[in-house]
């Protein structure tokens, strides 16, 4: 499907790309090609960068929602689209890692496309029902070992990031985990607070808070580095005994493969300053979402990490023989 539909896309593309403007760079609209539906994560991300970026580069930005294969086909939009700093494209861990090994391309993730920015980052909190008998992460592998038939763990849909890490979480622990798909994260989470699954990789963001503190759930350890400032006294996996079991739904902003590179720069600028920029922190904090060190936000740090991430996750995706649907 995805090959028909990039065959597609391509022969209405045959009348051609107009030669580049003399013109300074930016001297019309932008696109974000965002490859969701309006109304995720992405898409809010997205809208939020372009409100400030426009002000740097000093054009409109539209952001324009290409939904379908689990974001693969907005993607494959980027791909082709002439490179001339007009159309990028905003992805994360799924649509630029995890559909490498999911689906058969038409495409190269990294070949096809060049990097400009790595931004914000959600990380996963490994949570349970309510009533499992386990006082820390060790207790809780434990007792997922010695429980084979409570070992289940909810996600929204086949080669999710929550479907992925708890393959992931099994291949590390030892837990025989039965994969519980459904059709949203929402839906997933539900069925865990009723406690018809027993865990999921929960993406963390500013609503999960309250459920945790409720009660209703309970959050054993954020797969991060550092502990989160909105939940300062869950521990990381490294504190909880799973040393190195990391996963964020990162996101980042790419161009189409060719594209000069003073405009990867100058869009790189934009977005460097956008992240920078107070209300956005306030925004992102808001969301639980975090802003890489600066260091981190050039072109080139996110080229060497989505290749570290594709390195990581493709061998689980594989071994486990994990399909799209």
């Amino acid at each position: 499907m995805i090959k028909l539909l990039w065959a597609a896309a391509c022969a209405a593309a045959l009348h051609g790309v107009a030669p580049a403007s003399a013109q300074p760079y930016p001297s019309k609209p932008i696109t974000i090609v965002v490859p969701f539906a309006a109304g995720g994560p992405a898409d809010t991300l997205a809208r939020q960068l372009s409100e400030r970026m426009k002000a740097s580069l000093g054009q409109p930005i539209v952001v324009e929602n290409v939904a379908g294969a689990a974001g693969a086909t907005g993607v494959g939009r980027v791909v082709r689209a002439a490179p001339d700093g007009y159309t990028i494209g905003i992805g994360h861990l799924g649509t630029h890692v995890f559909n490498g090994a999911l689906y058969n391309l038409p495409y190269d993730l990294v070949k096809d496309l060049g990097p400009i920015a790595l931004l914000p980052s959600n990380y996963s909190v490994i949570v349970t029902k309510p009533d499992v008998p386990a006082a820390n992460l060790k207790d809780l592998v434990a007792w997922l070992k010695a429980n084979p038939k409570q070992a289940s763990a909810a996600t929204a849909g086949i080669g999710s990031i929550a479907h992925v890490a708890s393959v992931y979480f099994g291949n590390q622990t030892g837990v025989a985990l039965q994969i519980v798909p459904y059709r949203s994260g929402s839906a997933a989470f539900g069925d865990v607070l009723a406690g018809h699954v027993t865990m999921i990789f929960d993406q963390f963001t500013g609503s999960s808070v309250e459920m945790y503190r409720s009660g209703k759930v309970r959050p054993f350890a954020v797969t991060a580095k550092s502990r989160l400032a909105a939940v300062p006294d869950l521990p990381t996996v490294d504190e909880a005994g799973l040393p190195g079991l990391y996963v964020s739904t990162w996101y980042g902003l790419w161009a189409p493969k060719g594209t000069p590179m003073e405009i990867v720069a100058r869009l790189n600028a934009a977005v460097v300053e956008a992240l920078a920029e107070p209300d956005m922190r306030k925004r992102l904090d808001a969301q639980s979402s975090v802003v890489p060190p600066r260091e981190q936000q050039s072109p080139d740090a996110l080229g060497k990490f989505q290749r570290a991430e594709i390195d990581k996750w493709w061998p689980t995706i594989k071994a486990a023989n994990i399909k799209a649907e």
